[in-house]
């Protein structure tokens, strides 16, 4: 009699599985591709603009072209990041590591905590990376470990790498209040360090509560075994599979010889280490970090692990593609902020509604949710803030003993959260492994949940202790 039960959960699966269900409907029904929620929102503030604030609209057109124009240095340097550390995940040097490490677990709770372990690191390096190297992982834990519901570990390693950012230096908002004259040190006013907003007390705690319970969700959300579906049913590794990009004849011409001359890149690499360890030992590792000191980094890692500067440069090209959103969408976010703060604009209206609700105590909640809300249609840290940071900064000044660091955290929080509803990053993970979005949707709309109650509760709870 007692197998009778212990058998129906097995079917069934785990409470937290059957939990999970409720949200796995039709995502791609419901969510446009971001580019649509760009536009939409742009009509948007448009039309609020001329009702709400009187705008007319030659006004809003030359706010609009300001404010796109604005944003073409910032879309070059997101789109290059994501090249360069989408490289180097994909190298076969780095495939050999994941496969070896993979080889070592031998339990499906091991596997899950390995993984998820795994993609908080690697995304507080740089989340370009751990969105191309995660996957892979995934892929080849469950190539070693039979029962891993292989749609719930793709979803569960992009929380990863989106949790990941709220405690990493390279996240968009972090890294560039940190590089001296960038556009978001102008809207905050101030230059700051990694260490005063990303490695704030508070942060480090609400992070760490985060990672810990959606590690145990991820591990005590199984499946039934009707209902498992494993890396084979779901999965190609056509994109996957690490090319060397080395010359298969002898080079002859001496074209061909300069093209293959790995003395070449080694030293561009050297001179780029040389530079960090000075950097390093100059301004300190939380004082170098910035946007353009990670990129740098992974350029010159690239030197090595593709040495041929024929191969370095096929490799980048075979990376291109995963820009093309980032690169082309981040200008027409810019051009929603140019709108929007135009003076007497829709922004003063936005900053007196949060100011005439919110106190000291809880403007850093009120930024969360707002946050939540505004990256649906701005899914991108750096469009987002350039649209929404000047509304944080003014609330923050107009309420007296408002913690502007708690709210820029908690800015990035909000951020991060609902990138698990919005489609534009998950799409480099899951092209990585042959899927589609509504495989992983319902999971990571399930783990959105308990990241904004819990979130919720921390925001308002922890600045009370530190």
């Amino acid at each position: 009699m007692s197998k009778q039960p212990q058998a129906a959960a097995q079917l069934k699966g785990t409470p937290l599985w059957r939990m999970s269900k409720k949200f796995n409907f039709a995502a791609e029904k419901i969510i446009p591709d971001s580019f649509v929620f760009c536009i939409i929102l742009t009509f948007l503030v448009f039309v609020l603009s001329l009702l709400l604030c009187g705008k007319s609209p030659l006004e809003l057109l030359v706010g609009w072209w300001d404010g796109l124009s604005s944003q073409f240095t910032l879309a070059f340097q997101m789109g290059i990041m994501v090249v360069v550390c989408a490289t180097c995940a994909r190298s076969p040097q780095v495939n050999r590591l994941l496969n070896k490490m993979s080889s070592m677990v031998h339990s499906r709770t091991t596997a899950l905590v390995l993984m998820m372990i795994f993609g908080y690191v690697t995304s507080m390096m740089n989340y370009a990376f751990c969105t191309i190297v995660t996957p892979i992982l995934a892929m080849q834990l469950a190539k070693h470990v039979r029962g891993l519901h292989f749609p719930m570990m793709v979803a569960g390693g992009y929380t990863c790498m989106i949790l990941g950012q709220c405690l990493g230096p390279s996240a968009t908002l972090y890294s560039n209040l940190a590089t001296e004259g960038s556009s978001y040190a102008q809207i905050v006013g101030q230059t700051m360090s990694v260490a005063e907003t990303c490695y704030n007390p508070m942060n480090i705690i609400l992070f760490t509560v985060l990672a810990i319970a959606f590690t145990v969700i991820v591990v005590f959300t199984r499946p039934g075994e009707d209902e498992l579906v494993e890396l084979r049913d779901v999965a190609t590794q056509a994109d996957v599979e690490p090319k060397s990009y080395k010359s298969t004849k002898k080079a002859e011409t001496p074209a061909e010889k300069m093209n293959t001359f790995r003395p070449i890149m080694w030293l561009v690499g050297a001179f780029i280490f040389a530079y960090a360890v000075y950097s390093f030992v100059t301004k300190g590792f939380l004082g170098s970090l910035n946007m353009n000191f990670v990129i740098f980094l992974f350029v010159g890692v690239n030197c090595f692990l593709f040495p041929e500067p024929h191969q370095w440069m096929e490799a980048h090209t075979d990376s291109m593609h995963l820009a093309t959103d980032i690169i082309l969408q981040f200008p027409f976010y810019g051009a929603i902020m140019g709108m929007m703060y135009l003076d007497g604009g829709l922004g003063s209206v936005l900053v007196n509604a949060i100011t005439c609700v919110a106190t000291a105590h809880t403007m850093p909640i009120f930024t969360f949710l707002s946050a939540c809300l505004v990256n649906l249609f701005i899914p991108s840290q750096g469009g987002q803030f350039t649209v929404q940071g000047p509304l944080i900064v003014e609330a923050a000044k107009a309420i007296p003993g408002t913690d502007l660091v708690n709210c820029l955290n908690a800015f990035v929080l909000g951020d991060e959260c609902t990138n698990l509803l919005q489609p534009l990053y998950v799409i480099p993970a899951l092209s990585v492994v042959g899927m589609k979005l509504k495989d992983v949707w319902g999971f990571m709309a399930f783990i959105c949940v308990f990241w904004i109650g819990i979130t919720c509760l921390g925001l308002y709870f922890i600045p009370m202790f530190v």
